[in-house]
């Protein structure tokens, strides 16, 4: 009895490694693979434009900076719906 036992727990290792090297795949769909990209290349932005943070400094300082809040609010809506556009 213990023979059979053996070899029913020789052929379970086998079938457990054979397990062990199998991958998983995954497959994006084109508009996952375009987010991705998109994701990575905003990551890689600055946090801070120093260049026009040092612009509107000066125009703030200088007293010239108007800005219409209706302007404000419509750009705050347009960036809401940046994954359509993506």
């Amino acid at each position: 009895m213990q023979i059979y036992n053996i070899n029913n727990m020789n052929s379970n290792k086998v079938s457990s490694n054979k397990n062990k090297l199998e991958k998983d795949n995954i497959n994006l769909s084109e508009r996952a693979k375009d987010y991705q990209f998109a994701v990575e290349k905003i990551k890689e932005l600055p946090d801070i434009r120093m260049e026009k943070v040092k612009y509107l400094k000066e125009k703030i300082q200088s007293g010239k900076y108007n800005i219409d809040g209706k302007e404000i609010v419509e750009k705050m809506f347009e960036n809401i719906h940046i994954d359509e556009r993506i």
